[in-house]
C-alpha cells in the first residue's frame, strides 16, 4: 500500500513537470512571435528592419527592407551610414571630406575658411568659401576660350532650394545651391544664336529671362520650376518661349512688382542711333524697350523710349523715395554710358523723361542701384580707374529732388580694380569689382558722406590693377545670405560672411 502512494506520487509529479516544461516552451514561442527588439512599436516578425529603429516603417524603393537598414549597392555598408549609397563603394574614399563619396561626388571641393587673410589662394576678409564651380564644371559640351560673364539668383516658393543662374559665352547654366560644398549642374540653355562675351538673366514669376549681345539671339524664357524634377542631370534644356521682336540687348531688366521687362542696349543693325554714333544700329535708339510679360510665356512689346540713346543698365522700380511729387510713380534710372537719365514710364504709351544727370569726370556710366529708401543712387562709371589712375571710385548722387539730382559725394575703394556691377541690400553695398573681387561697403552713414568697406572676396588671385578680368556680377538677394559671384575666368563661387 505505501508502495503504491509512492507511485502514484511520484507519476504526479512526473505528469506535473511534463505540464510546466509544454507551457514554458509555449511562452517561449509566445515571448518571441511578440518580441520587438529596437522597441519600435513593431514586432520583429513584421518588422521591415528588426533591429534598427524605424517606428515610420519607411521602405522607399519597396522591397521589403526598410530604409534604416537597406543596402541599395551591397557594399556591406547601411545605405544612413553610407556617404554613397547608391554606388558600390567599400571602403568610403571621400577625397575631398565633404561626406560624399568619391564614386558619386560630382564636384571636388572642400570649403575654405578665411584664415589671415586668405581662404585658401583666394584672398579675403570676413568671407569664407563654401562653393565653388569652375568653367568646365558649369558647362556640358566645354569649350576653350568659355568665359562667364552675368548671374542672378532664384528661390524655389516650393521646395525652398536656391539655384545660381550664370551666364557664359555659349549659354547659362543653372545651378542648384541647397548644397554649397556641393553645387550641383542641373541643366544649361545654349545661346539662341551664336556665342556673345555678354549675356544677362533675371527672373520674374518663376520664369528666367535671358538676352545677349549675340545677333538676333532674341530673348529666351525659362520656366525655372523644370529644375525641380530633372531625371539626367545635367541636361540641356530648351527655352519655354523665344520673344524675338529684337535681337540684340546689352542688358535687361525687370520690375517684378508692375510684370515689366525693360531690355536695353539693342544693337541691331540696320538702324542708325541719332545720339551716339558710337555705336551701330538700335531699336528705340537702344533706349528701353518696353516688354509686358505678367504672363511670362508671352510676353508684347508695349514700345519704348529713345529721347536719351542708348541704355547700357538700368534699375527699374516703383518710386517710394523723398520725392512726393512721383511717389508711386514707375521709374526707370538708366546708367547711358555718358549720363544718368531718370524716365517715368508709367504709361508706356507716354514715357516722360524726368531728368539727365551728368556728373564730373564722366568716361563710362556702365551700372548703379538705389538705396533701399530710394533717396541715393550710386553708380559706376567703369572706365575712370584705367583711364585716371585712380582708385575704385563710385559716384553718389542725391535723388531727393528727382527733377534735380545732385551729386552727393565720391567714394574711392582701396584697390585699383574697376568697379563693374554693384547691389545693395539694407544698410551694405556689394560691388563686383573684377581684379579684386566682391567688396562689401557699410553705406549706413552715406547721408554724412562716409562709406566704408567692410570685407571682401577676391575672386580673381592671378592679379591686380585695373584689367577687364575677374568678377563681373554678384548676386546678394538670397535669404540665406550665400553670395553668388560669378567671376569671368574663374567660375561661380559662393561665399558667405563669418559669423
Amino acid at each position: 500500500m505505501q508502495i503504491q502512494l509512492v507511485k502514484i506520487l511520484k507519476n504526479f509529479f512526473s505528469i506535473t513537470l511534463l505540464v510546466l516544461n509544454i507551457q514554458s516552451c509555449q511562452d517561449e514561442s509566445i515571448d518571441q512571435n511578440y518580441a520587438d527588439n529596437d522597441s519600435d512599436g513593431f514586432y520583429d516578425l513584421i518588422d521591415n528592419c528588426p533591429l534598427i529603429s524605424n517606428p515610420n516603417q519607411v521602405d522607399s524603393n519597396g522591397d521589403g527592407i526598410g530604409d534604416m537598414c537597406s543596402d541599395l549597392d551591397d557594399d556591406g555598408i547601411i545605405d544612413p551610414e553610407d556617404n554613397c549609397p547608391e554606388n558600390y563603394n567599400p571602403y568610403q574614399f571621400d577625397n575631398d571630406g565633404d561626406g560624399v563619396g568619391d564614386t558619386c561626388d560630382l564636384v571636388d571641393f572642400t570649403s575654405l575658411t578665411c584664415i589671415d587673410g586668405f581662404a585658401g589662394e583666394y584672398p579675403c576678409n570676413g568671407y569664407n568659401l563654401i562653393g565653388h564651380l569652375s568653367i568646365e564644371n558649369l558647362s556640358i559640351d566645354f569649350e576653350e576660350n568659355t568665359r562667364v560673364n552675368d548671374s542672378w539668383g532664384w528661390k524655389d516658393p516650393e521646395t525652398g532650394k536656391e539655384y545660381a543662374i550664370v551666364g557664359l559665352s555659349s549659354h547659362t547654366s543653372f545651378v542648384d545651391m541647397s548644397d554649397p560644398d556641393n553645387l550641383l549642374l542641373i541643366g544649361v540653355i545654349p545661346t539662341a544664336s551664336v556665342n556673345s562675351i555678354w549675356r544677362d538673366i533675371k527672373v520674374y514669376n518663376n520664369h528666367a529671362y535671358i538676352v545677349s549681345e549675340a545677333s538676333n539671339h532674341g530673348m529666351q524664357i525659362f520656366d525655372l520650376t523644370r529644375l525641380r524634377n530633372v531625371e539626367n542631370i545635367p541636361s540641356i534644356f530648351s527655352p519655354d518661349s523665344h520673344f524675338t521682336d529684337f535681337g540684340r540687348a546689352h542688358n535687361i531688366v525687370i520690375n517684378e512688382e508692375t510684370g515689366y521687362a525693360y531690355p536695353v542696349g539693342n544693337q541691331d543693325s540696320g538702324r542708325d542711333f541719332t545720339r551716339d554714333p558710337g555705336h551701330e544700329g538700335g531699336l528705340f535708339d537702344g533706349g528701353p524697350i518696353f516688354v509686358n510679360i505678367q504672363n511670362p510665356l508671352a510676353p508684347t512689346m508695349e514700345g519704348g523710349f529713345s529721347d536719351t540713346g542708348y541704355c547700357h543698365d538700368a534699375q527699374a522700380v516703383v518710386y517710394s523715395g523723398p520725392d512726393n511729387e512721383h511717389l508711386g510713380k514707375e521709374i526707370i534710372i538708366g546708367s547711358n554710358a555718358q549720363h544718368v537719365d531718370i524716365i517715368d514710364v508709367t504709361d508706356k504709351a507716354n514715357p516722360i523723361l524726368i531728368s539727365t544727370m551728368v556728373y564730373d569726370n564722366t568716361h563710362y556710366t556702365h551700372q548703379g542701384w538705389l538705396t533701399e529708401d530710394h533717396k541715393y543712387f550710386i553708380v559706376g562709371d567703369e572706365l575712370d580707374e584705367a583711364a585716371d589712375g585712380i582708385n575704385t571710385r563710385s559716384i553718389v548722387l542725391d535723388l531727393t529732388d528727382l527733377d534735380n539730382p545732385q551729386l552727393h559725394y565720391d567714394y574711392y575703394g582701396p584697390t585699383l580694380a574697376i568697379d563693374h556691377n554693384g547691389y545693395i541690400v539694407e544698410n551694405r553695398f556689394y560691388l563686383a569689382s573684377y581684379k579684386a573681387g566682391l567688396r562689401e561697403i557699410d553705406i549706413s552713414q552715406i547721408e554724412s558722406k562716409q562709406m566704408i568697406e567692410v570685407g571682401y572676396f577676391d575672386s580673381y588671385p592671378q592679379g591686380d590693377g585695373s584689367g577687364f578680368s575677374g568678377a563681373w556680377s554678384v548676386y546678394p538677394f538670397h535669404e540665406s545670405r550665400n553670395i553668388i559671384i560669378s567671376d569671368i575666368q574663374n567660375g561661380l563661387f559662393v561665399v558667405k560672411r563669418e559669423n
